[in-house]
């Protein structure tokens, strides 16, 4: 079983920057550089003009070459296993489409003139094909004459294929201990730790992981990307110091990191000291509105009242204490929004607070000026509060976006489920927070209800039980082989549960741990496809009424189904929304939807589920895994289980493997932890 994430989205178009003549702080000049350098890179690396077709007829080395790029900008495989937590596949910006009917998801941007031609030569000198010309093009032909290791900023390239393509174009000077070979080893091992999750790595295991890659002297290698810019460091003091104790005597952790994500975490930092510092003011009409308001949510709306950032954590049924702080705060007059992490999250929301057109909208639509409130003359959003729902799914960049958009005085709250996987992008944003104690933090106490809610949340405390189900809300269909896995997960989608529960196909979902292998979303969708839905897939693969899910951008996905298809794209539709996708992108944006990953199917709910683990699964699970597949169903789950006793050691043992991050010490100069409410 392959262990690859699904290919998600989670970028958008960037807020605009202050206006001219403004004053700005640090922190925002910051950010309003980080915006500049993400578009730029953002830009050069959606230039692609159309499919790549060369490298049919290669074979050896380049052939790898081209599939490994090949591979990873489809999702077939994660962009590196460097580091064990599964990892997104590679960036590819797009911009959430408006919601507006047909959208056209825009292509790519056309590399400069000659760019091209001129990268496909040295390629070809340094034996690499020429199919990864356009991806190449980002790189410059001059820079990968200069130093043939920065090949490594292609995704999919490993370091013993930059060193080939190095050996082909340097000859006998091409050796392990070339400084510039370190250097670029260093950067493509902290972008592999970004896409595991961290925002730095350790300067111990960034030299244990250099070693591993055959870099001699890799303590100076980090030096030299350090002293050259590539990459920064960090000393952050560690523990709580005495009265009478100077920071210098205490233990000190060493990190290095690449600028981008140290500049997201320390713009998210100094946003969130923003508001949490903000002068708030708890007038009658607060408390009348939590006096009215049951338990937890009453606690909510008090702590919201006086306090500009708040945490709010809880399952499904919880939503109903944010839903209603949005009806309080309308009430006292607050501009208030709340922002879902996808259109099916968005479109839950909206029927807890009054349905569509009440301010729901999603991350993506809010940040790109799509969906939301518009912004005010110095580019702030025009809020009061900010409801973010589906917490857990921020990564540290789209954090500080939201963060840093939001005016001084406004509220922010953070709700969501801290059992489900935490986001595809680097940080952890919301477990980081929970942590440090710095605002309050609201628990629910209202469980998902039935036998699935108590399933659910005994698997949150690290307990697989046995939950009486008289209404077969959840059944467990133990399997021998992945052949037999395949055979009832497609059995159980069309017959079984349409027949014996009651949900039709179009509402039930599999859900699977990988892509590739005998029993991943690969091998599924093509069962249920021939089932479901059979057709030449003459359109990419597709066919009008295949069921898809759509990336339109790393850290995003959108379930759906083709509606048409003709010489401009493939038409979907979406959460309601009609989505045009151009010939070019539906190879790398659209796979089949029958069947997805868990984290392809974090923020939505579906009425049925079939979770489907083959034995081969058994070293993929964990209890963050297991919660947010399981938790996924809303009426009725199906288990195709042939993982053993290796599904309850998961569940009790294997927890959330550890994130490198940087938020708690930067968040502990400007405000005090606080006591839990």
């Amino acid at each position: 079983m392959s262990t690859e994430p699904p290919e998600t989205a989670e970028d958008a178009e960037k807020p605009g920057t202050p206006a001219e003549g403004a004053q700005v702080s640090e922190a925002e000049a910051e950010l309003a550089a980080q915006r500049l350098e993400r578009e730029r890179i953002e830009r050069r690396r959606a230039e692609r003009q159309e499919p790549i077709e060369a490298g049919a007829k290669l074979s050896g080395t380049a052939a790898d070459l081209l599939a490994a790029v090949r591979a990873v900008e489809s999702g077939e495989k994660p962009a590196a296993t460097v580091f064990e937590e599964a990892a997104p596949a590679p960036r590819r910006p797009a911009p959430e489409p408006a919601r507006r009917a047909p959208a056209v998801a825009p292509g790519p941007v056309a590399p400069a003139a000659g760019a091209v031609e001129e990268v496909r030569e040295v390629l070809v000198q340094g034996g690499a094909p020429e199919g990864i010309a356009v991806q190449a093009a980002e790189v410059g032909a001059d820079v990968l004459r200069a130093d043939p290791w920065q090949l490594l900023r292609v995704p999919g390239v490993r370091p013993e294929q930059a060193d080939g393509f190095a050996r082909a174009l340097l000859g006998a000077g091409a050796g392990p201990d070339d400084e510039r070979r370190g250097r670029a080893v260093t950067v493509w091992l902290l972008e592999q730790a970004a896409l595991a999750g961290h925002t730095a790595l350790e300067t111990a295991a960034l030299v244990v992981a250099l070693e591993r890659q055959g870099v001699p002297e890799a303590e100076m290698a980090v030096q030299n990307a350090i002293s050259e810019g590539d990459v920064l460091v960090f000393q952050d003091v560690v523990g709580e110091a005495g009265d009478d104790e100077e920071d210098e005597e205490r233990p000190v952790r060493v990190l290095v990191g690449l600028e981008r994500y140290a500049l997201a975490e320390e713009s998210l930092a100094d946003g969130l000291g923003r508001l949490i510092n903000s002068v708030t003011e708890r007038g009658a009409e607060w408390e009348r509105a939590a006096t009215s308001a049951e338990g937890p949510a009453g606690e909510l709306i008090r702590a919201v009242a006086g306090h500009g950032l708040v945490l709010h954590t809880g399952g499904e049924a919880s939503l109903a204490e944010p839903a209603a702080l949005v009806a309080a705060a309308r009430g006292v007059g607050l501009r208030v929004w709340a922002v879902a992490h996808g259109p099916v999250g968005r479109a839950r929301f909206a029927a807890l607070v009054g349905g569509e057109g009440t301010g729901v909208v999603t991350v993506a639509g809010l940040l790109s000026g799509a969906e939301g409130p518009g912004r005010d003359a110095d580019g702030a959003l025009d809020v009061d509060l900010l409801v973010v729902l589906d917490a857990p799914q921020l990564d540290v960049e789209t954090a500080a976006l939201l963060t840093e958009s939001l005016p001084d005085g406004a509220r922010l709250v953070l709700a969501g489920d801290p059992g489900v996987l935490w986001s595809v992008g680097a940080g952890r944003v919301f477990a980081d927070l929970l942590a440090a104690r710095v605002c309050p933090q609201i628990a629910s106490r209202r469980p998902d209800p039935g036998p699935l809610g108590e399933l659910v949340s005994g698997i949150g405390v690290g307990e697989l039980n046995q939950v009486a189900a008289p209404g077969k809300e959840v059944v467990i269909v133990p399997v021998r082989d992945a052949g037999e896995a395949v055979h009832r997960a497609v059995q159980l989608v069309v017959d079984s549960v349409p027949r014996a529960i009651g949900v039709p196909v179009e509402e039930t979902q599999v859900i699977t741990p990988g892509h590739g292998g005998a029993v991943g979303t690969r091998a599924l969708n093509a069962a249920l496809k021939e089932r479901l839905n059979p057709g030449p897939g003459r359109f990419g693969g597709f066919d009008p009424g295949d069921r898809i899910a759509y990336s339109p951008a790393p850290g995003r996905t959108l379930p759906g189904r083709v509606a048409s298809a003709d010489a401009e794209g493939l038409h979907l539709e979406c959460g309601g929304e009609e989505i045009v996708v151009p010939r070019e992108r539906v190879e790398s944006a659209v796979r089949h939807g029958w069947a997805l990953t868990a984290h392809q199917a974090v923020g939505c709910r579906w009425p049925a589920v079939v979770v489907v683990l083959p034995g081969d699964a058994a070293q993929v699970l964990s209890r963050p895994w297991v919660y947010t597949a399981f938790s996924r169903a809303d009426r009725h789950l199906s288990v195709v289980h042939g993982v053993e006793q290796a599904l309850p050691r998961a569940v009790a043992e294997v927890t959330a493997k550890p994130r490198t991050t940087r938020l708690p010490f930067l968040l502990a100069p400007q405000v005090p932890p606080v006591a839990e409410a």
